[in-house]
């Protein structure tokens, strides 16, 4: 098992329960930036959310594991400006 210090481009992030969030486009200060491509639907199209490294478990292999199930982890995602 792996720190953040680990994390790296085109890693997988998924949630506590396995399910897929995110793919790390870079890491910004203390937080993931995902890649646009994985920024959902509506407003939340076309830019990029970040994950805060409080969220992280583990890093692993090719993916990083948070500890909160993906569809609670969406909930605390930022935008750019940290909001």
């Amino acid at each position: 098992m792996s720190g953040f210090e680990d994390i790296r481009e085109h890693m997988e992030v998924i949630g506590a329960d396995g399910v897929h969030l995110g793919t790390v486009d870079r890491i910004e200060g203390d937080r993931i930036k995902l890649t646009k491509a994985d920024s959902g639907t509506g407003e939340h199209a076309g830019h990029h959310h970040f994950v805060s490294r409080g969220l992280v478990a583990e890093v692993e292999g090719d993916q990083v594991r948070l500890s909160a199930n993906a569809d609670v982890a969406i909930l605390f995602e930022e935008e750019e400006g940290g909001s």
